[in-house]
């Protein structure tokens, strides 16, 4: 307990601290202010001042220092460049206090001195001060933005160098050493009048309180150093100039600049757009140089200030160039971003009228070219079941599937909501197969879901010859058949049945839906439409709805059936027909469930049909209910590869299924794998529709 009355007291103790510094360091700025304002008097209007000893002699070096001590010891929040600041101005009083004792009545001063060593630190303390306020206070800027900060610092160098520089050089005298002192003392202040230039321009030309009383600080040493060093190069310095009071303001400006300090939001981050003020000041840094070089050629300014100028005309055009290559980034982007779909990355609907006067214009009989639109069916039950942002990540899965399938044999495109679009070149890939590759990649299924499409489709140019009746068309007969394939009697009727399937046994709804997935997507690769596939598709998850009145004895018996267990099973078609004939919606699904187990050469049953007069939605159950019950492992029987049912089904061809629709069935059960296999592999595209013949038309 005593320890922490300790630490309260001892955080109390420095709480007050800081609470009686703050107001005296306010005290202090307060007496630096008035006496800065003085001494400026004393050297202008009011030279009588002048015989008072705080306006004189080292007293003023003593409050230069004193003012550099506060900015040392830091504002209200003290940073590194404050007190790089405040040590460059106590080194410069250090300096001025010894020319004033030691060396200001000597005839002939030696250069360089200790007072010179301490001039020069202001400097370069001074310079690394400002940038590292810089650094802490203005966020990462553009590269245009640092291309127009390094102009205006070549600019302000220039013209710098021009007033400063020449008069020294062409003045300059004494050893080599103390020609360099003295041409290091414009250099620093180039430097630095550059920087605070730069640093400006960093955040385009806006300035904060803060940052402005810096500058003014900055260019208040700048314009007295400059004033006294071409004044004693030219041989015209005398004492009480009005310029000698703008020093000792330099370090009383930079404590009130710290005292303020940045506060946040103060010095703006870098804007990226080009503002009208940023573009002025441009152009004002390209005339201060374009003067320079035209003064040059009248009055030699010397090589610094000509260099100078030269760069930064240099990065200017460096500039020009980098502002026109983000235009033209921003343009292209601007053009991807306007045909391109937000959530999918897949090109958009103005991306379609594009491509579609393309293809337009190189369609013809012989390279025909189909444009399908689709529309999700099932979609909105998904999206509310699910949320949006499952359905969002169903459309971007659907979509990259759509784009896969194609390929380079055709283009995927979104047209907003549950639409999707494609372009396919018939001159490498049949339309049935293609139809049917597109109309899987649009589909999936899972618990509680099932998304398939419904499509339109126009073959240019035999049936449109511009992009608003190709659009039109397509769309209506999307809408026809979405219209047609809506038998909502009939799939609430199927759902009912499919339920109770499921409750009498569970494992069987997984099969029902493999086989109806199998068969639909057989169906499709015989070019059949929606409303065709609908009732194959529906047949197939309810062709074995008659076993629910087969005694679970004989459908779960391990061993071989007898004759008599055969007579029950071969009912099982007969009473699904009856069960789904009670919805009158389901009549054609009925005649279907009936014949799913006729053989192709007449041996099946319940009656006996052969070849082309059974149904083709029955031939193709046959074979996807065959393959599904031998890769499936049974109470009586162990599961078969795919590759091994697949060798099945075409020794059976010709006898119990049908020929074409068992190649049919292989090439998309091939085109399944494939997909599945893409899909495996991250970032890869969907299996692509193949470049194949026509399949085989069965009747039926």
């Amino acid at each position: 307990m005593t320890g922490s009355r300790k630490d309260v007291g001892s955080s109390t103790g420095l709480g007050r601290l800081a609470g009686v510094v703050g107001p005296v360091r306010l005290l202090v700025l307060g007496v630096l202010t008035v006496w800065a304002v003085m001494h400026q008097l004393s050297d202008t209007v009011l030279p009588s001042l002048a015989r008072f000893s705080p306006f004189s002699g080292v007293w003023q070096d003593i409050l230069f220092m004193l003012a550099g001590v506060v900015l040392l010891t830091g504002g209200r929040r003290p940073e590194k460049g404050w007190r790089l600041i405040g040590l460059g101005c106590i080194c410069w009083g250090a300096g001025d206090m010894y020319w004033t004792l030691e060396l200001s009545q000597l005839s002939s001063p030696p250069v360089p001195s200790w007072a010179d060593a301490g001039y020069l630190a202001f400097c370069p303390l001074a310079f690394f001060g400002i940038l590292s306020l810089a650094r802490s206070h203005l966020k990462m800027p553009s590269k245009t933005l640092i291309a127009d900060a390094t102009a205006a610092a070549l600019a302000t160098g220039a013209i710098s160098a021009a007033i400063v520089l020449k008069p020294l050089i062409e003045h300059a005298s004494g050893g080599t050493l103390s020609i360099a002192t003295n041409l290091a003392y414009p250099t620093g202040d180039v430097a630095m009048l550059g920087l605070i230039v730069g640093a400006t321009a960093l955040d385009e030309w806006r300035i904060s309180r803060t940052w402005l009383l810096v500058a003014i600080s900055i260019v208040c040493f700048w314009v007295a150093d400059s004033l006294y060093l071409t004044s004693v190069a030219t041989n015209t310095y005398s004492q009480g100039q009005a310029y000698n009071g703008l020093w000792y303001a330099t370090p009383v400006i930079a404590a009130w600049a710290s005292w303020f300090g940045f506060e946040r939001g103060q010095v703006n981050s870098m804007a990226r757009g080009t503002r009208v003020r940023g573009i002025a000041m441009l152009i004002a840094v390209s005339v201060a140089a374009l003067t320079i070089l035209v003064w040059s050629g009248f009055d030699s300014l010397g090589v610094p200030a000509i260099v100078l100028a030269t760069l930064a005309l240099v990065v200017i055009m460096v500039r020009l160039v980098m502002t026109w290559r983000e235009n033209l980034d921003l343009l292209r982007l601007t053009q991807r971003e306007a045909l391109t779909d937000e959530l999918t990355g897949m090109p958009n609907r103005r991306a379609l009228v594009g491509e579609l006067e393309r293809g337009l214009g190189r369609a013809s009989p012989e390279q025909p070219l189909a444009l399908v639109l689709y529309d999700l069916d099932g979609f909105k039950h998904y999206n509310d079941n699910f949320g949006h942002p499952a359905g969002d990540a169903l459309l971007q899965r659907l979509g990259g599937r759509l784009a896969g399938c194609l390929g380079n044999r055709g283009t995927a495109f979104r047209m907003g909501g549950d639409e999707f679009c494609a372009l396919i070149d018939l001159s490498e890939v049949d339309l049935a197969i293609a139809l049917g590759a597109t109309g899987a990649a649009l589909s999936e299924a899972g618990e509680g879901f099932q998304i398939s499409c419904s499509y339109g489709t126009v073959v240019l140019p035999a049936e449109a010859h511009d992009i608003p009746g190709a659009l039109r068309l397509a769309d209506q007969r999307m809408y026809a058949q979405k219209r047609g394939g809506r038998a909502s009697a009939s799939r609430q009727s199927g759902n009912v049945l499919l339920t109770a399937l499921a409750e009498r046994d569970p494992g069987l709804r997984a099969h029902l839906h493999d086989v109806a997935a199998l068969a639909a997507e057989t169906a499709r690769g015989f070019g059949l439409s929606h409303d065709e596939v609908e009732p194959i598709q529906q047949a197939a998850e309810l062709h074995d709805v008659g076993k629910m009145a087969i005694p679970d004895a004989i459908l779960n018996k391990p061993s071989r059936l007898d004759e008599a267990e055969w007579q029950f099973i071969r009912r099982h078609t007969l009473i699904g027909e009856r069960i789904i004939n009670a919805a009158p919606a389901l009549h054609d699904v009925a005649a279907l469930v009936r014949a799913s187990h006729e053989n192709f050469d007449g041996s099946g049953y319940p009656d006996g049909m052969s070849g082309r007069e059974i149904p083709l939605g029955a031939r193709i159950i046959a074979v996807c209910d065959a393959f599904d019950a031998m890769t499936t492992t049974r109470p009586y029987q162990q599961a078969m590869s795919e590759a091994e049912a697949v060798a099945e089904l075409r020794r059976c061809a010709g006898t119990q299924f049908d020929p074409e629709v068992v190649e049919s069935f292989c090439r998309s059960l091939e085109l399944k794998r494939t997909r599945a296999r893409s899909e495996s592999r991250p970032d890869a595209p969907s299996a692509r529709i193949p470049r194949s013949p026509a399949p085989a038309t069965a009747g039926g």
